[in-house]
């Protein structure tokens, strides 16, 4: 263990100890930071590989378009099934082998792919196998970062935790167009190769080098009988209901976002690089707004009422993008989605902070909201493919996604109301 760090008594979820020992840092231990937000960001750019190649891919392949849609929520059907029970196992075991494992399966799709990609079905089985590392990633990469991150940095590595999914849609976009030049829709597949190569040699350092603990090797006696502590009813019922705000706002986000590039092909008659580029705007003007939500959480505004703020814009997004077009009018409603789009997912990732009482949530916690996340990942892009199936055109979506957005508003709110007041770092 680094000699900056020390231990601190926290509280950990029902049935769960802390595996990964959660440290309160003097000095936050960057490289373990890095290792933790480099992996997620690399985990999101897999999943988010698939929206700017999906043009080419369909154009190719033909693939059905609620297959299609499918390829992003296979991601979400590992997360369904993995994410709590992977907290658990990352907190007793820790983090190690389940990432190297990880890197393996996501190698393995990617191979898959690319050896077969007009088979439509076997694609799906790859997303799949894509998905379950993903399921890892997505557990080990906020809590790595967070564990390594003294007291004075944490809300800033929350807001960058918050961050991970938007810079790995942007990482895809940026890398879309020299790569489709070099090699077509497959070259994100091969710049997802180099990135998994590049992973696991640095996992391997670290393992070998042991500047980053992520997790003990030997679980000692004293370890199993430590923060014996439970969260209480009112706790648990808060973390639920910040797991169904998750889902159902991840429903309309990565339904939007899949579908985003086909749209403005097809509504709009944008080219693939034109689309690419409307692509990009929302998902920048996202991290710039989770930064920032990042720095007023940080001064102590509760995070109840700004999650409610940023669903309640993000609702008024979804009535302007209809009648806005695709001019300055469009460009604004982007604008607008992607400003709310980074309040929100910030707010969700300092929850388990704010409800079970300190900055690093415990892997468990992590889990639990991740599950409701996997869920609207789950279902978000083939609904709105089958709403295309049923009318015949996009009119319909953003009505449909405005409506889901409002549900989330609603169970916002509820959350804010049991929170009442309570800042980034105080239990409720």
């Amino acid at each position: 263990m680094p000699r900056h760090a020390c231990f601190a008594t926290l509280p950990v979820l029902p049935g769960g100890n802390l595996g990964i020992p959660y440290m309160v840092h003097r000095e936050s231990n960057w490289i373990g930071v890095a290792f933790g937000l480099v992996l997620a960001a690399y985990a999101a750019f897999q999943q988010f590989k698939l929206p700017p190649a999906l043009p080419l891919m369909l154009e190719s392949y033909g693939y059905d378009r609620t297959l299609a849609g499918g390829f992003m929520s296979a991601y979400a059907v590992a997360g369904l099934a993995l994410s709590f029970a992977m907290g658990r196992l990352i907190e007793r075991r820790g983090a190690a082998i389940p990432i190297a494992t990880g890197l393996c399966l996501m190698t393995a799709g990617l191979v898959l792919t690319l050896a077969m990609p007009e088979a439509g079905r076997l694609v799906l089985a790859s997303r799949t196998l894509e998905g379950i590392a993903f399921a890892v990633f997505a557990i080990a990469g906020p809590v790595l970062a967070n564990a390594n991150a003294s007291a004075r940095h944490l809300p800033v590595v929350i807001a960058l935790t918050a961050a991970w999914i938007p810079i790995g849609q942007l990482l895809a976009v940026v890398l879309a167009e020299p790569s489709f030049a070099f090699a077509g829709w497959s070259g994100l597949w091969w710049i997802g190769l180099a990135m998994s190569a590049g992973m696991m040699l640095w996992l391997l350092g670290l393992r070998l080098s042991g500047r980053v603990d992520m997790g003990p090797r030997h679980r000692k006696p004293a370890d199993a009988t430590a923060n014996r502590e439970t969260v209480s009813k009112s706790q648990r019922i808060s973390l639920i209901v910040t797991a169904a705000v998750f889902m159902v706002w991840s429903a309309q986000y990565f339904a939007f976002m899949t579908w985003l590039p086909q749209y403005l092909v097809e509504a709009l008659g944008l080219s693939v690089s034109g689309a690419v580029a409307g692509y990009a705007l929302p998902v920048a003007i996202l991290l710039v707004a989770i930064m920032v939500t990042g720095q007023i959480l940080r001064r102590g505004v509760p995070v109840g009422p700004l999650l409610v703020a940023g669903l309640a814009l993000q609702v008024a997004s979804w009535v302007l993008l209809p009648v806005a077009g695709g001019g300055f009018g469009g460009a604004l409603a982007l604008v607008l989605y992607g400003t709310a789009a980074g309040i929100v997912p910030t707010c969700l990732f300092a929850m388990p902070s704010a409800i079970v009482g300190h900055g690093q949530a415990a892997a468990t916690a992590f889990g639990i909201i991740m599950t409701g996340r996997n869920a609207g990942v789950f279902a978000g892009p083939i609904a709105l493919a089958q709403l295309f199936a049923l009318t015949g055109g996009w009119a319909w979506a953003a009505p449909m996604l405005g409506v889901v957005t409002g549900i989330a508003l609603a169970l916002g709110a509820w959350l804010a109301t049991r929170l009442s007041g309570v800042a980034y770092g105080t239990s409720r």
